[in-house]
Parts: C-alpha cells; structure tokens; sequence
C-alpha cells in the first residue's frame, strides 16, 4: 500500500457527505477519501440527506516530500452537539494512521474515481476545482472564519462553519427572541451552540464616495465605483487584490456546498460593486481579466447547488443581467491597450450565457411594436419603464441650499451683507413693485367700504 493523502470523515452511515464539487450519501463501511491532491479541500455532512443544516470546513494538503508521511485528517460527527469537528486527541490520530491498511481498499473511497464511466468529468471537476480555490489563503480564512481548530498533533486544520452562520450585517434580529444560552427551561441539559459570525469584506454600495465629497465628484462616485473597490482593497485586504478574488470564490462555493444564505448575499453584492466601476477596469485590468474568467467558471457550477440558490431563469437572473449590460456599456466608454483582453474575456462570458441560458445581453431588440399571435390578432406590445433604468446616463443638478452665516464667512461672504440683501429682495424697491402694492391696498380699501354699506 502506498499511502496517499487522505481525509477520515467519521459520520453515521446515510448521512449526506462531500468533498469540493463530490458529494455521496455514506454507507457503514466508509471511513473517509484517499488519494487527496495537493492543494485547499473542503469536507461537509450533515445528518441527513434532506435540507438539514450542513457542516463542512476547510484543510489544505501540503506536497509530500520523499520519506515523509503523508497528511491524515481526521473529522467525526459530535452527536452530542450535532457538529462536525477535529479529532483533538492526538493518540486517536496516531492509531487511525497506524490502521490505515485495515481499512485502505474497502473503507476509503478514492478522490478520482479513475475507473468510473465518467472520468474525465471528474477530471474535469478536479481541474475546476482548482481554478474555483486558486485564490483561497490562509489569512482569508482567519480572517472570516477566525483562527484553525489545530489540534491532535498540530496536523489538524479545521476552518469549520454551517449552513447557518452569517454575517453580522446578514443576521435576522427577532424581537423577544430569548438568546439565553444555557437550553432554557426545557431540562435536556443541552448547551446552546452559537452559529460562527463570518468576517466578511464589509461593503456598502450606498456609500461608495469618501468624507467630504460632494457635488459632482458624489454624482460620478455613485455612477463609477471604482473608489470604493480601491477604498477596499487598501484599507480592508492590505492591498491585495486576491482578497476580493479569494472571497468571491469562498462565499460561492459555501453556497454551492452548504447552501448559505449570507454567503449568497456577500457574492451578490460582489459582483455588483465589481461590476459598477468603469476606472478600475482599465487600472486593474489583470484583476478583471481573471475575475471574468472566475465569474464565467462559477456560472457554469451554479446550477450544482441543490436548493436552486442560483437561479439565472428569465426572473432570477435579471439582477447579473442588469450588471452585465452595465459593465459592456461602461467597458464601451473606455479606452486603452489593457481595454480588449478585458473585452474578449466578456465576450466569452456573454457567448456561454447566450448557448446556456438563452440570455440576449445586447440592445438588439425591440422595446415597443405589433405582435401578431396564432389566430392572426395584431397586439400592441410595450415593454414599458423596464429598461428606462439602463439608459440612465446621470444629471447633474442644481441644488439650493440656505447657508449658515458661519457657513457664509467660510466661503468669503459678509453674513451682515447677506442679510441686507434679503431684507432687500423680502422688500420690493422697483417701481413695478410700488404700483403693484398701491393697486392691492385701494382694492382692499374699496372691499372695506362696500362692507361698511351692506
């Protein structure tokens, strides 16, 4: 036997498991997988195979050096707690190695099924898999998921999380919900688990301009969030681009894995600051270009994911539709030699929309026309106010504000000046004014007579 790298899931049997885009329902003899390659992994289960909650989490395989043991991970479901957790003892590591021939050929099922009718489809998931983790780091995860669980020995990495944790800004606040953690009153004895808090990138697409900026450069920072992507990459992930990259890929694949919520939301309001900037396309064209290429591969897992989290229907899809026109638009305003890589990598994208979905993201359509249906009736049909929104190029408008005399002195102005001159313009000084005045006043006095007689 030569030992592999390999994963010891330890659940009960029919319970759901997986690994990457692998997922099986257990038996009593499955042990775990073998034959792990180098690189990011992540393992989940749950008790059953319905729409129970999911536990999974993350390890890396390192390469194996000649004359070194290869990594052995051990995960087991904690019944008790109803979690998936790491084998903390680390003699119980050791003896789980020292057995891995017993249970080598009918207890570990390998990562490639080589021998299978599909292989190279496996090949094929292997190699996606890969592209769907290329930018996944250690410090993205410590970052989201907090420190690894490493234990028994120290070998043991354990980023672990649940189809039910979320993001603080993600989380439903239900009044009078009693968030006592000690089982309550009903006397199992049970401990309360919190649901981990994610860490995510905080994004706000409300405020995409700094302190301070008004006017015009508000307007323009509202239209091109190129500053907000640059604000988050500087402040928040240290200047490194992979961050986005690496989260982007993190949050599609828990709701590919685990159907998370919260993690469905980040990956939305991702794309949509992505794809919202028109400068930061051409200033970070390489960070587009491999972003289009990760949206494109991610779209064509999407429809893996069990609860139909990704629904690119007609309906579905109209929010990534409404972006992508956007982005083609804002790509056409562009110029620079960094400009048709970035053009080719969204044609493609647009092309496997089009074969995939049917998805028309061009304007080549009529918005207002006759339709002439089966039995010869000519109907008037109108889109309506639909797409009023994608032709929206911006308005500069005025804007009348009233000025404190704090405010006044600031910008160079007299505050006393300026309350002369609105006693002024509340006083009417021309001519015109004056008759006007005059004719009002012998009304009103001809009003007051014909009371006086009647």
């Amino acid at each position: 036997m030569d030992a592999t790298p390999c994963v010891l899931l330890l659940v009960p049997a029919g319970a759901l498991g997986g690994i990457d885009l692998l997922s099986f329902t257990t038996t009593n003899r499955f042990k775990g997988i073998k034959d792990l390659p180098a690189g990011w992994h992540f393992v989940f289960t749950s008790s059953t195979t319905s729409l129970s909650v999911r536990h999974g989490a993350w390890f890396r395989v390192r390469e194996t050096s000649p004359g070194s043991p290869p990594d052995l991970f051990v995960k087991k479901w904690n019944a008790e707690h109803e979690e998936l957790v790491p084998e903390s003892d680390p003699a119980e590591v050791l003896r789980w190695r020292a057995n891995l021939g017993a249970i080598w050929r009918e207890g570990l099922t390998p990562y490639r099924q080589s021998a299978s009718k599909d292989a190279d489809d496996e090949g094929d998931k292997e190699q996606d898999w890969r592209a769907l983790t290329d930018a996944i780091s250690e410090e993205l995860l410590n970052r989201i998921l907090g420190a690894s669980s490493s234990s028994g020995g120290g070998d043991q990495q354990h980023w672990g999380l649940t189809s039910a944790s979320s993001a603080a800004r993600d989380m439903d606040d239900i009044p009078g919900l009693s968030s006592d953690r000690s089982g309550g009153d009903s006397g199992s004895g049970a401990a309360w688990q919190p649901e981990k808090e994610l860490e995510l990138l905080p994004i706000d697409l409300k405020m995409t301009w700094g302190q301070g900026v008004t006017g015009r450069e508000r307007t323009e920072a509202a239209q091109d969030r190129s500053w907000a992507l640059g604000d988050l990459v500087g402040r928040v992930c240290g200047g490194r681009e992979d961050e986005v990259l690496g989260e982007l890929q993190f949050t599609f694949l828990m709701v590919l894995t685990l159907n998370n919520n919260s993690c469905l939301e980040q990956w939305k309001r991702l794309l949509e600051l992505l794809l919202t900037c028109k400068k930061a396309v051409i200033q970070r064209a390489r960070f587009y270009g491999r972003f289009l290429r990760l949206l494109r591969l991610q779209l064509q897992h999407c429809q893996d994911a069990d609860a139909m989290l990704f629904d690119l229907n007609d309906d579905g899809g109209s929010l990534l539709k409404g972006l992508l026109r956007k982005f083609r638009k804002g790509l056409d305003e562009l110029d620079g030699k960094e400009k048709s890589d970035i053009v080719d990598e969204l044609d493609e994208l647009e092309e496997f929309l089009r074969d995939e979905f049917g998805w028309q993201l061009d304007d080549s359509f009529v918005r207002r026309g006759i339709l002439e249906l089966e039995d010869g009736e000519q109907v008037e049909m109108d889109v309506g106010t639909r797409f009023d929104e994608d032709d929206e190029t911006g308005e500069f408008a005025p804007m009348v504000v009233e000025l404190t005399e704090e405010q006044a002195r600031s910008l160079g102005g007299n505050a006393h000046a300026t309350e002369q001159q609105d006693k002024r313009l509340a006083k009417p000084e021309s001519g015109i004014a004056d008759e006007e005045v005059q004719e009002e006043s012998e009304d009103e006095a001809d009003l007051e007579d014909m009371d006086a007689r009647y």
